[in-house]
């Protein structure tokens, strides 16, 4: 699959417009700023502590396009005159085969872009296309995976039409507490 195109979400009155696009090296500065914040590294499954981390991040999603069964964006706030793009977060399809019909999406905000609908507005444009370009090969839902304890993933997931579907159990150390399981499906 080609990476080199980019997903919009338009702007709102309240929040610019956004551009999603596959993650690149020069996103590692930024990325590694966003994982100063205590929050997101509560949440996040591997630690982001320098360059050489945010590295293996992209590589890891360079790795994901290449094999076409992980496809990362880097959510930014669209140019303005004033202002270059600025990442504010990431959207990711995750676990995606032909014939499999469910594949996994998962997010995250930067601190400073909390609060303006950034997550629930690039996981639409993420969730559409995914079903867009999938469908054929038989993809018919999409799941979202969040700990009990994390309110705002779960209201990401409500915001995008991602019903709870069931309590998953845990499974220490890398997940310590029980999650949620919310779905989508395909509009037939």
């Amino acid at each position: 699959m080609n990476a080199s195109f980019v997903l919009r979400a338009a702007a709102t009155p309240t929040a610019p417009a956004l551009v999603l696009r596959p993650w690149s090296v020069e996103d590692i500065a930024a990325l590694v700023e966003a994982h100063e914040d205590p929050d997101l590294r509560r949440w996040a499954s591997s630690p982001m502590d320098s360059e050489a981390d945010g590295l293996r991040w992209v590589q890891t999603h360079e790795r994901g396009w290449a094999a076409g069964d992980r496809f990362g964006f880097a959510v930014l706030e669209a140019a303005s005159d004033a202002a270059p793009p600025r990442l504010v977060g990431n959207v990711v399809l995750k676990e995606v085969a032909s014939g499999k019909p469910s594949a996994e999406v998962g997010y995250w905000t930067a601190a400073w872009a909390r609060g303006q609908g950034v997550a629930p507005r690039a996981l639409e444009v993420l969730t559409a296309w995914s079903f867009d370009t999938f469908r054929a090969d038989g993809l018919e839902s999409l799941e979202l995976l969040h700990q009990v304890d994390n309110l705002a993933s779960c209201r990401v997931a409500e915001k995008s039409g991602y019903a709870f579907d069931r309590i998953l159990p845990s499974a220490p150390p890398s997940y310590p507490l029980d999650g949620h399981l919310h779905t989508r499906r395909t509009a037939v």
